[in-house]
């Protein structure tokens, strides 16, 4: 494929490839009101992994999931495009609970991380400026809340500047992170 200056990509044709990539059918997935103020333009995705019945959004506009969810944020700002490396960015959000056995390993944040790269290495989606942090959490219930017991979860946030003209590639891989956070098994790009 050639590469396409990303100066010369019309923010329009970037968000309606977003919007149209084929995203793993275990999600539930909406559109968003992006986060005001930054950049100029900039659209968000929100999902939600859907085992059983599937739910939609809540009302205060996120998914209601409890075995995994993220956001997917697409911005726009020419002006940034010295700090970011293009004019474009991506931001991503990614959580799911996990077994408490697993969350006590020691190495669960890099395996998260690297789902991350292999996902959007899978999917051919290019990228530089790859940057965020893989957090776990470990939780005790105390009190009236004892009985939920030990609790784990796994949290992905990172961002990237994404490359070429395939901006679909990248909402294709945010998919693929949330089902494998999720424990869903791996799908190669297609």
């Amino acid at each position: 494929m050639a590469r396409i200056g990303l100066q010369s990509i019309d923010f329009d044709v970037a968000a309606a490839q977003i919007r149209g990539g084929q995203l793993r059918s275990e999600l539930v997935t909406q559109e968003i009101p992006a986060p005001e103020r930054i950049a100029p333009r900039s659209i968000a995705l929100a999902a939600g992994v859907a085992r059983g019945p599937r739910r939609g959004l809540s009302p205060d506009g996120t998914i209601d999931s409890h075995h995994g969810a993220g956001r997917l944020v697409l911005m726009h700002d020419p002006d940034s495009a010295e700090e970011w490396g293009a004019p474009f960015r991506i931001v991503c959000f990614a959580q799911a609970p996990l077994e408490v056995e697993i969350g006590v390993d020691p190495f669960i944040s890099d395996v998260a991380w690297s789902w991350l790269v292999d996902a959007l290495d899978s999917r051919g989606a290019e990228y530089t400026y790859l940057s965020g942090t893989a957090t776990k959490t470990l939780s005790s219930g105390f009190g009236t809340l004892e009985a939920q017991g030990d609790a784990a979860q796994i949290e992905l946030r990172a961002s990237w500047t994404p490359l070429g003209a395939d901006f679909a590639a990248h909402a294709e891989a945010w998919s693929e992170l949330l089902c494998l956070l999720a424990g869903l098994p791996h799908r190669e790009g297609e």
